[in-house]
Parts: C-alpha cells; structure tokens; sequence
C-alpha cells in the first residue's frame, strides 16, 4: 500500500505598484490609472488573500498546493500586464504578405474586411475590440492597446482570418502574419 502526502507551502507573492501607476482595491476587483488609461480586472481569488499596503500588492496563500501557487503566479503576471499596460501601450506589428493576387484590408469600426485574398471574390472578415488602436497600412498593419489580452486577441484575429486549408502552406505562402511584439522581432524571414 503506498501513502501519498502533499506537501503544502505558505507562499507570499509582493507587487510593486510604480509611482507613476494609481491602483484601486476593492474586494476581488483591482483597478489601475495610469497616462495612457484605466483597466479593471475581476480576480477569482478562492482561498487565496489579496491585500494592499501603499504602493505594494500582496499575494498569500496559507497551506497552498501546486494549483494555488499557479493560480498565484498567473495573477502576478495579469497584474504586471495591467501596469505595464497604463504606462505604455502594447504594440503588435504584422505583415501582409502575398506573391501574386494583392491583399487589401479595410478597416470599417470594430469590422475588417480582406478583399482579393489568394484571388477569392468572397470577402474574409473579422471584427477586432473596440479599446485596439489599428493603423493599416498597404504591407503593416500597427496593433495598439493598453490590455495585451485584447491586443493580441485582435492580431489573431488576423491571422486566423487568413488561415489557408485544405493547400500546401509551402506553396500558398499568402497571408497576414505576426512579426513583431512590443519591439521584439517574432518572424525573422526575408520580406
């Protein structure tokens, strides 16, 4: 017969709050206002304690398992995320790429319209958030938002848009793709 025990940790998790970067608590609901905008965020804490002390976020958890140390990880980030976001917006930069039929995009509200993909008379669309800034242009298309969430939901958005199926992707290279995050080159390839 085999005994399993778990261990359990106290863990703790510390937030700085930049000087620059106001931030609101209240219950389970976290706030922050900073130069570029505001973003709230509804946390789904469990036995997990979340508190706040001038410009520290504190995270504990009294006897937690592996599940709750996640939990507690992926919090930090969301919050790291939300003020990094009200400081500086996120960027996402893609390319619209085609050999031989050219693409054009068309931005009408939160709709987007790809005309004359791989030659279809059938217009591809989409829709993108309405808190994403987009600049398109004839090859670049400029993603920009305070909540990253949305900001790279609104890229894929693109890309999943002009998914080709059912072809050989080595000979149907056309499409609109990712190739840059916040500064950092994703895609390195000659275009």
């Amino acid at each position: 017969m085999h005994i399993f025990i778990k261990m359990k940790k106290d863990i703790k998790q510390i937030i700085q709050v930049p000087e620059e970067v106001e931030m609101e608590l209240k219950g389970n609901v976290i706030k922050f206002k900073g130069k570029e905008g505001e973003l709230k965020r509804i946390l789904n804490l469990g036995k997990i304690k979340i508190s706040n002390k001038g410009k520290e976020i504190t995270l504990e958890c009294k006897n937690a398992t592996k599940n709750e140390k996640r939990t507690i990880n992926t919090f930090t980030a969301h919050i790291n995320n939300m003020m990094q976001g009200v400081q500086k917006k996120f960027e996402y930069k893609l390319k619209i790429v085609f050999s031989h039929f050219p693409i054009s995009v068309d931005i009408k509200g939160t709709d987007v319209i790809i005309k004359n993909f791989l030659g279809e008379k059938i217009e591809r669309r989409t829709t993108i958030p309405k808190e994403v800034e987009i600049d398109a242009g004839k090859e670049i298309i400029i993603i920009r938002g305070i909540d990253k969430e949305l900001t790279g939901q609104a890229s894929a958005n693109f890309e999943k848009a002009t998914k080709i199926r059912n072809k050989d992707r080595r000979v149907f290279q056309d499409g609109i793709f990712l190739i840059s995050k916040n500064g950092r080159a994703i895609w390195c390839q000659n275009f």
